[in-house]
């Protein structure tokens, strides 16, 4: 357990955000899950610039790192490319 106030401070802290982390993570990976799941090229694709969007903020804020934001990004491009 923590013996100074600043770490106490620190612990609460590093809960909050890793709850505000988790919460964003997983309504994002959620999102992704869904568009994937989309058999509609033009839903898809409309869907596309919010689901891109989700995971920059990620990325920006340093929930995900940023290749792998390019990653996910490429996958649901070439997903939705592949939709006829």
């Amino acid at each position: 357990m923590a013996n100074h106030a600043s770490a106490e401070k620190r612990y609460r802290q590093s809960e909050r955000r890793r709850l505000h982390n988790r919460y964003y993570a997983k309504t994002t990976r959620n999102a992704i899950r869904a568009l994937r799941n989309t058999t509609d090229k033009g839903e898809a694709a409309a869907n596309a610039p919010k689901v891109y969007a989700m995971i920059d903020k990620l990325a920006k804020i340093g929930v995900i790192h940023k290749n792998k934001a390019a990653n996910l990004k490429s996958g649901i491009a070439v997903y939705i490319n592949k939709l006829s």
